[in-house]
């Protein structure tokens, strides 16, 4: 199904209407076994051509349409079936010739808005569609009518706040149907709706029974009877069945004269979604135990340094605990947040913390600046991002701000970090208005340990490139792409 522009004398309200009916006419396609276009007027007045804006092939049978059909405009000279149905506003149905040459039959159904004419469904098939002698295929077809009345008078689709569905999980066509009277009794069950009953433990006859009856815990049909409404419910006979339930009512003039229910055995999804939320759970807590392991490295080390003299061995010790202590904050988000994708803004608030933090043990107080958002980015990405982050503001805290220069007072100390995620590339700056880098300073060549870590990680992990250079402070600017989020599992 494909949905073209909708022309511009429909209002918001009208082409959400048409919008609804594309939404869910996979269903109706299944029904009546056949290809469903659906065309607007150019004109909704004195219509000349006809838009196709909608399609959709059926699941049920083999579809006339193998081309897309979307964004055709069909004069409606060639079709002048269609300017009829719409004129009176009413189903018209004739045998046409096929683009291949075959003859087939072609059903208009006006599609009604609230006040007027919004566009015409056809419904193409073989002539023999519906005229065998199956009982599945005549009351699936009978079923449709009562379905493309309803779209006549108004009444289908239901309007877009009340229409209740699962995304991705509503049963369909395929899946069982089961059709009732006005009193919820059984008058038709397919033969894949009987399965997923016996499913259930309902072996008797369903015919001129309520649900209820039969030992099925579902209220959907009573509840779609009473308020002309469609209904999903989902009923478990046990821990590892499950069944949904959706109800929709047919009308005629308001009315619910019936309703078509469609059942689907989710059992093996709710059972994917019990492992799931186990895989989530056994991840959440291995990050947990991780992180906890690497804040007791972190002590370890801090401790370690402080049995240390003033020197390079106790500046060691504290750099990789700060390493360390900025890896288990990533950790620490993973351990509380499902999926595969950090929310880095809240990592970073930790990092600049830190250097803020480690400013103030240098008697050089400064506060960060952030602007923008590094959004989401993938785990593998967070780890080393991390390290980078606190290794370039531990760099523009300790080195930035000493010897002479206006940074002696306060209020002068700027630190700053800017974000710019567009969803496949991170772009990152990261500046101070200190003393800058050193006259011929290129970070290929750094002998830097904490610079040559970030060189590393952004070439070799971030697959991206980073560049140095001294304009009023130090300026940092780092890209690399972002890897496309994957689903958990």
């Amino acid at each position: 199904m494909a949905d073209a522009t909708l022309p511009a004398w429909m209002s918001p309200d009208e082409s959400d209407h048409v919008r609804a009916l594309m939404a869910s006419w996979g269903m109706l396609a299944d029904l009546c076994f056949a290809d469903l276009l659906l065309l607007v007027p150019d004109d909704a007045g004195n219509p000349v051509d006809f838009h196709a804006v909608g399609q959709v092939r059926p699941s049920t049978n083999p579809t006339l349409y193998r081309e897309d059909m979307v964004g055709r405009v069909i004069p409606g000279a060639e079709r002048p079936v269609f300017k009829r149905s719409w004129a009176l506003g009413q189903i018209v149905e004739e045998e046409v010739s096929h683009a291949t040459g075959e003859r087939v039959r072609l059903q208009c159904i006006p599609v009604r808005g609230r006040d007027r004419l919004l566009a015409v469904m056809t419904r193409e098939s073989a002539p023999t569609v519906g005229r065998r002698q199956g009982e599945l295929e005549r009351v699936y077809v009978e079923t449709f009518d009562r379905f493309a009345r309803m779209i006549v008078n108004g009444e289908f689709p239901f309007h877009f706040e009340e229409e209740v569905s699962l995304s991705g999980e509503s049963p369909r066509v395929g899946d069982g149907v089961l059709v009732v009277d006005d009193k919820g009794r059984v008058v038709y069950a397919s033969p894949n709706a009987v399965s997923a009953l016996h499913r259930l433990g309902v072996t008797s006859n369903f015919e001129g029974a309520r649900l209820e009856e039969l030992g099925v815990e579902a209220t959907s049909v009573a509840r779609a009877l009473e308020a002309a409404l469609p209904v999903t419910e989902e009923v478990e006979r046990r821990p590892d069945l499950s069944l949904l339930v959706q109800t929709i009512p047919l009308l005629e003039n308001g009315r619910p004269t019936g309703a078509m229910v469609l059942v689907r055995d989710v059992t093996d999804l709710r059972r994917r979604d019990r492992l799931l939320v186990s895989k989530d759970a056994t991840i959440r807590e291995v990050h947990h135990r991780v992180k906890n392991n690497l804040q007791t490295i972190s002590s370890l080390l801090r401790l370690q340094g402080r049995r240390l003299g003033p020197g390079g061995g106790r500046t060691a010790l504290e750099e990789a605990e700060r390493r360390i202590r900025s890896i288990a904050l990533v950790h620490e988000i993973l351990s509380r947040d499902p999926g595969d994708q950090v929310a880095f803004g809240e990592i970073l608030r930790s990092l600049v913390h830190m250097a803020e933090e480690a400013a103030t043990s240098f008697d050089r107080p400064v506060r960060v600046q952030i602007k923008g958002d590094a959004g989401e980015v993938p785990a593998e990405v967070a780890t080393p991002l991390a390290v980078v982050m606190a290794e370039l503001l531990q760099n523009a805290v300790e080195h930035a701000f000493t010897g002479e220069g206006p940074w002696q007072e306060r209020d002068r100390r700027q630190v700053g970090v800017d974000f710019d995620n567009d969803g496949t590339e991170l772009r990152i700056r990261v500046w101070d208005n200190g003393v800058g880098l050193p006259e011929g300073f290129d970070v290929s060549r750094t002998v830097s340990l904490g610079l040559s870590l970030v060189r590393d990680l952004v070439i070799g992990q971030l697959q991206g490139q980073i560049m140095m250079g001294s304009e009023g402070g130090t300026r940092v600017a780092l890209v690399f792409p972002l890897p496309a989020p994957t689903d958990l599992g």
